[in-house]
């Protein structure tokens, strides 16, 4: 309930009590919402539904609102014979065929992969990276975008998961090692929250720029028009892919209604937008008042087994005796919702249209519209005017303002190698030392200098390629170029290109070198010295 989704939820929840009862009097049967708060955490939700079903003796679960809990919840409704109906548990690992009172009132993950692949096709990316949360809610979806994009002929040459509790420092970190690599077409799969702080650190990364392409999918997009506006300026040109809702009268109506409502709830949230999961929510209701009535399960109990010692709370609550009956009525409910149509194929709903939007300004434009077929109003194959750019409704606008379409891949930040001198000399080889492969006549460079550099190149928080070049007459020769003087004056400055970008060895930190260089933090110490 501290999230934007659930307050969402709950009121759409509240306001589908008032409206399916005003609209049906007739009805002998009346659902009573019982109300917890899994304050996001798995243990909490699961601790909920037990309290509610030994307490209340709850006929029915709605929720819970992560993947994760109602994995958990799914459970205790098979075991208990109680439909857990939830409108926002979207992770594939989730399935009706699995756990059969699991009823899923909402677009599976997987769904969308179509409509994303459409989009990867239409402008030819030859790969992706997918950055998605690693979670249950994440990480169930990775194969599935594989498989996906694989079936156009895409590469996937890399994943990067980030964990819900990683620092600020470790998202920048893994940006910063995607900068790394060629590929700059990402696919975003995570929780809101997270998806907030992964744009605000791209954007510092500098890879919300010209020549960058990012696509989200339904669990961002649907709630692009209800961010903040640092996350909103932090996001633009991104392009989502969200649940279709189609345009009628009656919820254009309840949209107007329901922003009323939530406003005089709470106050304090002024970007609010109405999405698939709130409507979800509301047709749930329906879903389940209708299916009660039909079944005529009101005065239902549950069978208790008998009491024995050290018994559970679980194994107290026993079996609904109706659960059967209702699970098969709300199953076989089929009706027209806010949503759209409303019916159960294997217990959830099945693949319904996705609208693809891009974030321009504080608008998530409408760029075209997917069904199961293909893009309507495919996006241009070229930046050159086409008759396939009079088909596209609106024209993208990509990261950095740009109009034209990203090829998809860049020279990595680190293609350029770090040009590392080494001295070439005769004694002290345990500090550093060079010798020449007879074979291939590359330099072997060993030495405690050595270990010290690649140590601190390794703690740094993107890759770094480099390659050591000795300070010698010729290649391979085996006799130094001069001087230790000399060997400091090769590193390039501002205004002098050297043959170098940094040297390594046992060089003596001196006011003479100083003038040239920059020298790190002494690592030895010499003791006396004549």
């Amino acid at each position: 309930m501290d999230t934007y989704v659930g307050k969402m939820s709950k009121t759409c929840l509240e306001m589908a009590i008032h409206d399916f009862y005003t609209a049906h009097e007739n009805y002998t049967t009346r659902l009573v919402l019982h109300t917890r708060n899994s304050s996001g955490d798995a243990v909490v939700a699961t601790s909920a539904a037990i309290e509610l079903l030994n307490n209340y003796q709850v006929k029915a679960i709605l929720g819970p609102q992560q993947s994760r809990q109602a994995d958990f919840i799914a459970d205790i409704g098979n075991t208990t014979q109680v439909p857990i109906i939830s409108f926002t548990a979207t992770s594939p690992l989730l399935s009706h065929l699995e756990t059969p009172y699991f009823i899923r009132m909402a677009q599976v993950d997987t769904s969308q992969l179509k409509a994303i692949a459409a989009i990867v096709n239409a402008v030819k990316w030859s790969e992706v990276v997918p950055i998605y949360e690693r979670s249950h809610y994440g990480s169930g979806i990775i194969s599935y975008i594989a498989d996906a994009m694989q079936g156009i002929g895409t590469r996937i040459p890399y994943r990067c998961g980030i964990s819900p509790s990683a620092t600020d420092d470790q998202i920048l970190k893994g940006l910063y090692n995607l900068m790394t690599m060629q590929t700059r077409v990402f696919i975003v799969h995570m929780l809101p929250n997270l998806a907030y702080r992964l744009f605000l650190k791209a954007k510092e990364a500098g890879m919300m720029s010209k020549g960058y392409a990012w696509i989200v999918t339904d669990g961002i997009a649907s709630l692009l028009s209800s961010m903040d506006p640092d996350v909103i300026n932090s996001m633009q040109g991104v392009i989502g892919v969200k649940t279709y809702l189609p345009p009628t009268k009656e919820l254009h109506q309840f949209t107007k209604r329901w922003e009323q409502q939530f406003h005089k709830k709470y106050p304090g949230i002024n970007h609010v937008q109405l999405n698939a999961f709130g409507l979800g929510a509301y047709d749930s209701i329906f879903a389940l008042a209708m299916a009660v009535e039909k079944a005529d399960i009101a005065n239902s109990q549950f069978s208790k087994p008998a009491i024995q010692d050290k018994m559970t709370d679980l194994e107290t609550i026993g079996v609904l005796e109706s659960g059967q009956k209702l699970l098969q009525s709300v199953l076989k409910t089929k009706f027209t919702g806010l949503s759209g149509g409303v019916e159960f194929i294997n217990g959830q709903l099945p693949i319904s249209a996705f609208q693809v939007v891009n974030l321009v300004g504080n608008d998530a434009i409408s760029i075209g519209h997917w069904t199961e077929n293909s893009i309507t109003d495919q996006l241009p194959a070229s930046n050159e005017n086409s008759t396939s750019e009079k088909n596209f409704l609106k024209k993208v606008v990509w990261p950095g303002k740009s109009g034209r379409i990203p090829k998809g891949w860049d020279i990595p930040v680190n293609e350029k190698k770090l040009r590392v001198g080494v001295p070439v000399k005769a004694g002290f080889s345990q500090f550093i030392n060079v010798e020449t492969d007879p074979q291939t006549n590359a330099p072997n460079v060993t030495g405690y200098c050595k270990e010290v550099f690649e140590a601190v190149m390794k703690s740094l928080p993107y890759a770094v390629t480099y390659e050591y070049e000795p300070f010698e007459t010729s290649e391979g020769s085996g006799e130094s170029a001069g001087t230790y003087d000399d060997l400091v004056g090769n590193v390039s400055t501002e205004t002098n290109t050297g043959r170098y970008d940094a040297v390594i060895g046992d060089i003596t930190i001196r006011s003479n070198h100083a003038e040239f260089v920059d020298f790190m933090l002494p690592y030895t110490d010499h003791g006396a010295v004549h």
